[in-house]
């Protein structure tokens, strides 16, 4: 009898050392799982591509900027969409001036009978351009939530900054919109 108890003991014993492993792994993989959004950014910022254009804070001063007249730029608006949803701009491309605030729009439809959340990623050519192209309002600053078959128009605020080397006469700022987490919530 003793021997089971003992066997009992040490089965309990080996049961709650694999329970302490199992528990350590899972708070090493929630980590794992917490530090990817950190590391994602990071890398994209260090590699230049699919960068998540932050609100620009140093434009406050924005009455005090000159806008070059001598100049015109072409901004072409491109936009592509993953999942459930068609995307596009209302216009395809214009002329601005350096300095200039322009406001473009972007139309997107949720095409599913459920939520969804859903967030863009900017992304520029040439790629020199990027640090001139000066966002004042985007809805690429944050998720988009779209109800079912939900239609919304978006709004773009920006200007070139007149920095912007003379040689470049055409920017391309293009979308990539997509589905955050793929699961969304039934239409009730």
């Amino acid at each position: 009898m003793q021997t089971s108890n003992s066997g009992g003991a040490h089965s309990r014993k080996l049961n709650s050392r694999m329970l302490g492993k199992l528990l350590v792994i899972a708070v090493l993989m929630f980590g794992f799982g917490y530090a990817l959004v950190p590391v994602y950014k990071k890398i994209c910022e260090i590699t230049g591509i699919n960068v998540l254009t932050p609100k620009d804070d140093t434009v406050k001063d924005i009455g005090n900027t000159q806008v070059d007249k001598t100049r015109t730029v072409t901004i072409e608006f491109d936009a592509n969409a993953h999942g459930p949803l068609r995307f596009r701009p209302t216009v395809g491309s214009m002329q601005v001036h350096p300095g200039e605030m322009v406001q473009v729009v972007y139309e997107v439809v949720n095409t599913q009978a459920r939520s969804i959340d859903a967030q863009a990623i900017p992304s520029y050519a040439p790629q020199q351009a990027a640090s001139h192209f000066k966002k004042m309002e985007c809805f690429c600053f944050k998720q988009q939530t779209l109800g079912p078959n939900q239609a919304k128009q978006m709004p773009v605020v920006f200007y070139i900054d007149p920095a912007l080397p003379k040689d470049v006469k055409t920017i391309t700022l293009s979308y990539t919109f997509f589905e955050v987490g793929g699961t969304g919530k039934a239409a009730s």
